[in-house]
């Protein structure tokens, strides 16, 4: 309805004079636009305030929404389809990346809060970090009882196991844990550094190691470890997986809010030097 009345009012034009901004139908659109603007704006407002009798959150993000959209339309039809190298048209390309921010925004909104619930499992951040903590305590002691090379890839695998990180890394979730593996050639014995994303190098080293045991309750104890090494893949993989969805939440916001501040100044800007220069 709002795209048919500002259509309306955009073909209303006198046929003398080619459609623009300036028109008095101009200047309505203008208005309609800045309201909108303005009341979706306030949702940032009416999102913390939640003993509010007014309407419900859904319905208030519904309609922030539709009227989003619609704002494309009405404010494409408010300038008359006339860009240029000027602050007016750098109010409607930051509107239009405000409003793809937001599109954006609401697949994060309804994606990313059911993958969180479904990667917890019943378990929040810090206690999947206190089992982490135990399940390493347990692989260290089971490891005193293995021969020094085992106990050097253990400990060395929980050292150096990495959660988060850089921007990308959070971003895409990525694991750049490393172990430090014995290296054996003729000249002598060192080791040397491998990746061991998902801790999958120290699971291979353990598998190929067990048919190769000597001393008795040696295959045992390995296969304990690699049940050890089983939960702390998952444990692992959950945190990252959370810190993930939570990182890119955050960038979001960190992108859309300052970009809606933005769109608020280069409006006033664009206000004010039309009836500066009316």
């Amino acid at each position: 309805m709002l795209l048919l009345i500002s259509s309306g009012l955009y073909l209303s034009q006198a046929e003398t004079l080619p459609p623009n901004g300036g028109s008095w139908q101009g200047y309505v659109l203008g208005s309609i636009g800045t309201l909108l603007i303005i009341w979706l704006s306030c949702l940032g407002i009416r999102k913390r305030r939640y003993a509010s009798k007014s309407a419900n959150l859904q319905a208030w993000v519904s309609a922030h929404i539709y009227l989003g959209v619609s704002l494309i339309g009405v404010a494409t039809l408010h300038c008359a389809f006339q860009f240029g190298l000027n602050v007016h048209t750098l109010a409607y390309v930051l509107m239009c990346t405000v409003i793809l921010s937001g599109l954006i925004g609401l697949y994060a909104y309804l994606r990313y809060p059911r993958l969180l619930v479904e990667n917890r499992a019943n378990q929040s951040f810090e206690q999947r970090l206190e089992s982490l903590a135990k399940i390493d305590k347990e692989g260290l002691a089971l490891a005193a009882n293995c021969d020094v090379e085992i106990q050097s890839i253990i400990a060395s695998a929980i050292d150096r196991t990495a959660i988060g990180g850089n921007l990308l890394t959070q971003f895409f979730g990525r694991d750049h844990s490393s172990v430090a593996m014995p290296v054996k050639d003729a000249a002598s014995h060192h080791t040397q550094m491998f990746d061991n994303k998902g801790q999958q190098t120290v699971i291979d080293f353990l598998v190929a190691k067990i048919p190769n045991t000597q001393k008795p309750g040696e295959a045992e104890r390995l296969q304990k470890l690699l049940y050890i090494l089983g939960r702390r893949q998952e444990i692992l993989r959950r945190l990252r997986r959370e810190l993930c969805l939570q990182f890119r939440t955050k960038l979001w916001l960190s992108v859309h809010i300052p970009l809606s501040i933005a769109l608020l100044v280069s409006l006033c800007i664009h206000i004010f030097t039309v009836f500066f220069y009316w």
